[in-house]
């Protein structure tokens, strides 16, 4: 993402600069709203832990993992320190951890869907008749929009990947017998190793391109129902 822009021909050194700044604020609001939603979904079903260690804030200095962001920030997936929680203040542990694990990304989905309505508006206001990139104010915002939702679909699809400690692995503990899996579990400590083979290969960079194709066309498909 960022170093396709840095290698741009196309564009001027103060271009670059508004893009990789729009960048930096779409990476960092993404993060703290997928972690901020973590926290309000255990603080809903009982559990304080994130609350009491000031979890529940969009600030991004309270949920930045650094080489999570930077890999958000170079090419559109990664995550942020985990917010901590205790599944033994819910009612039902493995229903409470699932709907605690699936807050974040569908905060995710939820906020691209919002951004893509922007991107939508915006595109078309300023864009209908001239297809330059003129750095006003609307074309600020069409920028932060789009990127907005480029990004946040790809924490949100990467997270729901079911390998350790992404959010999937979470879901799908409620979704599968115990015996499976805490067979599964024995492998947790090879989840980080696994996901950066993963992210290395091509198919993985297939499914989150075509994945983000696919929903921002479905949310595109909404949208131009009520615009």
């Amino acid at each position: 993402m960022l170093l396709s822009i840095l290698s741009s021909t196309g564009m001027s050194i103060g271009q670059k600069l508004v893009y990789v700044l729009v960048i930096a604020f779409c990476v960092l609001l993404s993060l703290s709203v997928h972690e901020m939603s973590h926290g309000l979904a255990a603080y809903a079903l009982g559990d304080k832990t994130a609350k009491s260690m000031g979890r529940l804030s969009v600030n991004p200095l309270h949920h930045l993992d650094p080489f999570g962001a930077i890999c958000l920030f170079l090419f559109g997936f990664g995550w942020a320190k985990p917010v901590p929680i205790n599944p033994w203040n819910f009612k039902h542990n493995k229903a409470g951890m699932a709907f605690t694990a699936l807050a974040g990304p569908l905060s995710n989905f939820i906020l691209a869907f919002i951004a893509q309505i922007g991107t939508v508006i915006l595109g078309g206001l300023s864009f209908s008749s001239d297809t330059s990139v003129t750095f006003n104010i609307a074309t600020v915002a069409y920028i932060i929009c789009s990127y907005l939702a480029i990004i946040n679909l790809g924490l949100g699809l990467f997270n729901l990947i079911p390998i350790p400690p992404l959010d999937g692995s979470k879901i799908l503990n409620a979704l599968l017998p115990e015996r499976i899996y805490f067979k599964i579990m024995e492998y947790e400590r090879y989840g980080f190793i696994i996901l950066i083979i993963l992210i290395n290969t091509p198919i993985f960079n297939t499914f989150l391109s075509h994945g983000r194709a696919a929903i921002l066309s479905f949310y595109d498909m909404i949208i131009n129902l009520f615009i």
